[in-house]
């Protein structure tokens, strides 16, 4: 590919997540990228039609590239990549580790190559890559070191693309050494994490070997006693697979609740679990942010981003109420108007408190746009 066809491509973004699809079309033009187009579609659809009426309706017939956000890339895959059969076999073999996404990306790579054609490169930007060079002690399980080593047992950590554009969003509203500052971010939507960061450089994250790890989730238990999945397990005699559908796609708010998944509704409802949910979704991330604090030795900033983080100010609210000791206290008022890059920290809050729009999209453009021109 020549370097005037790079500065010219088209890329088209797909983002699967474990409840929607983002697709994305940019352009560079005049040095810079622009998006010309994107459209979110919640799961359950024909990934071929929903591919097929963007392509048409935005008249993408010629994307020079196709970019997908893969969640688990292992030990193997930790940087961007052309898609090739030895890639598409690794994802693959990592099913058992994110089942509610590689099977997603996996679809949408293979509808991809159906709709615009095998000649079309296709890349994948792995979101445990940002986590690759985690500390050792961050990284690290607590069981034989024999079975780690074997199985490549570690906290892989995910949401990686997430809390990378909160952290360049946050940098990108300062100057001078604040640019390399600390900040702890949180993406809460369908999935949720918290990530520590350093200089740009991750400290610890909440989710580990699986997406399952960390906070309480829409449908996803978060933390659990190991002991107390064993006792589930004989006591109810359920299968591994049994065991997983039960931890991804019953438990967290949808499970506590009894009644939706989704926080907003919860919000409305006067049921004493659903209000339970909220509660302890809300003390679940405040836990973390506790700890992380602890792990960066304080924090410049809290950075809130994801479907929840960015449009449920009251969770924001209910996840700092009383954290004032350590310096974080909201504005009310900002807290309810935020729209877009918002600042919602009080006057008197020695550490920033942020809402941020999370453009993955814009990364993963970003990303298919070095790779392809490493190629030449």
């Amino acid at each position: 590919m020549s370097s005037d066809q790079v500065l010219a491509m088209k890329i088209l973004t797909v983002n699967t997540g474990s409840s929607s699809v983002r697709l994305a079309a940019f352009v560079r033009h005049e040095g810079k990228l622009t998006e010309l187009a994107s459209v979110r579609e919640d799961s359950g659809g024909e990934p071929e039609d929903t591919l097929q009426e963007f392509v048409q309706t935005h008249k993408l017939s010629k994307v020079n590239v196709v970019v997908h956000r893969v969640v688990h890339g292992g030990m193997r895959l930790t940087s961007p990549c052309l898609i090739d059969r030895d890639v598409e076999r690794e994802i693959e073999r990592l099913v058992p580790l994110a089942p509610l996404h590689n099977p997603i990306a996996l679809k949408w790579i293979r509808v991809a190559r159906g709709v615009l054609g095998a000649h079309t490169p296709q890349v994948a930007v792995f979101d445990t890559a940002f986590f690759t060079h985690l500390p050792t002690v961050a990284q690290t399980y607590a069981i034989p070191h024999e079975l780690s080593e074997k199985y490549a047992l570690r906290r892989y950590g995910f949401h990686g693309l997430a809390h990378q554009a909160m952290w360049q969003a946050w940098r990108g509203q300062h100057s001078g050494s604040l640019q390399n500052g600390k900040i702890i971010s949180m993406q809460l939507g369908a999935g949720c994490s918290i990530t520590a960061t350093d200089k740009g450089l991750p400290r610890d994250t909440s989710m580990g070997f699986s997406p399952l790890e960390g906070l309480m989730m829409a449908t996803r238990s978060g933390d659990l006693d190991p002991g107390l999945m064993m006792f589930l397990q004989r006591q109810e005699s359920l299968t591994p697979e049994e065991m997983d559908r039960l931890l991804n796609e019953r438990s967290g708010l949808s499970g506590v609740s009894g009644i939706s998944a989704d926080i907003r509704e919860l919000l409305k409802s006067k049921d004493e679990y659903a209000g339970l949910a909220v509660e302890l979704y809300c003390y679940r991330v405040r836990k973390y942010l506790g700890a992380y604090l602890a792990v960066l030795g304080g924090t410049d900033a809290v950075v809130f981003g994801g479907g929840v983080g960015e449009n449920v100010p009251v969770v924001r609210e209910k996840i700092l109420a009383g954290m004032e000791w350590c310096g974080i206290s909201i504005d009310a008022k900002k807290n309810s108007d935020a729209s877009g890059m918002s600042c919602i920290s009080s006057e008197t809050s020695s550490v920033e408190v942020w809402v941020t729009p999370v453009n993955e999209a814009a990364i993963l453009a970003q990303e298919a746009e070095a790779v392809i021109s490493s190629r030449r």
